[in-house]
C-alpha cells in the first residue's frame, strides 16, 4: 500500500511578517483571504489533522477543512522566546541565538531543540505511514522542515536551509518506510490536483 501524507503550511499572519516566534496571533486579513480562496483545492484525505496553534486552526477553518487537533503537530516550542521577534532576541542574547542556529541540540530558550522537533516529527510520521485514505495536516512551517529533514535522512543542520512559504503543500508518498517528497506547492495552483500522485 502506498502511504500518502500532505502537509499544508499555515497561512500568513502578522507574526510571520515580523519574524516573531509564535505568539498565538490570528491570521491577518490577507492570510485569511488567501486560505479562503484556496478552499476546495486540496485532495480529500481520510484523516484531516491540525496543529494546535491559532493560525493553523484558522487556516484549516478558512480552507473549509473539518480537522482534528493533534498536539504532536505543534510547532517548535520556543520557551521564553515565544512572542518575541528574532531581532529582539538577537539584540539581547546574541550568543544564545548563535548557539541555537549552530547546534541542533541547543535550546537556550528553555523550549525544544531542533533535533527534538525532528525526532517528534519522525515519530508522528511513523504512526500515520499506514493510514488508509491518506493524511492531510495543517501545520507550522518548522514542522514541515522537520519532517523533510527526517524523510531525506539529512543532518539536522539542513533544517535552517529549508524555506516553507505560507499556504503551500508538501506531499509525501511512499512504501515500506521509503518516502518521496514533493515540496512547496502553492494551494490552488494548476498542478495541485496531481500533487499526491508524484
Amino acid at each position: 500500500m502506498t502511504s500518502r501524507v500532505t502537509l499544508v503550511s499555515a497561512a500568513r499572519s502578522a507574526s510571520v511578517r515580523q519574524v516573531r516566534f509564535d505568539d498565538g496571533a490570528p491570521l491577518d486579513a490577507s492570510g485569511t483571504a488567501a486560505a479562503r480562496a484556496a478552499a476546495g483545492t486540496l485532495r480529500t484525505a481520510r484523516q484531516v489533522l491540525v496543529s494546535p496553534t491559532v493560525r493553523c486552526r484558522e487556516t484549516a477553518s478558512a480552507l473549509g477543512l473539518e480537522a482534528t487537533e493533534e498536539a504532536r503537530l505543534a510547532g517548535l516550542d520556543m520557551g521564553r522566546w515565544r512572542g518575541r521577534t528574532l531581532d529582539e532576541v538577537a539584540a539581547r542574547e546574541p550568543g544564545a541565538v548563535a548557539l541555537w542556529l549552530a547546534d541542533p541540540d541547543a535550546a537556550p530558550h528553555g523550549g525544544e531543540s531542533v533535533r527534538a522537533l525532528c525526532a517528534r516529527a519522525e515519530r508522528w510520521l511513523h504512526t500515520v505511514r499506514e493510514a488508509e485514505g491518506g493524511v492531510l495536516a495543517v501545520v507550522e512551517p518548522e514542522f514541515v522542515r522537520a519532517v523533510v529533514v527526517r524523510v531525506l535522512a539529512a543532518p539536522e543542520a539542513a533544517f535552517w536551509r529549508l524555506d516553507v512559504p505560507p499556504l503551500t503543500a508538501t506531499g509525501l508518498s511512499g512504501r515500506a518506510g521509503r518516502w518521496n517528497v514533493r515540496l512547496g506547492q502553492a494551494l490552488g495552483s494548476r498542478d495541485q490536483s496531481v500533487e499526491q500522485d508524484a
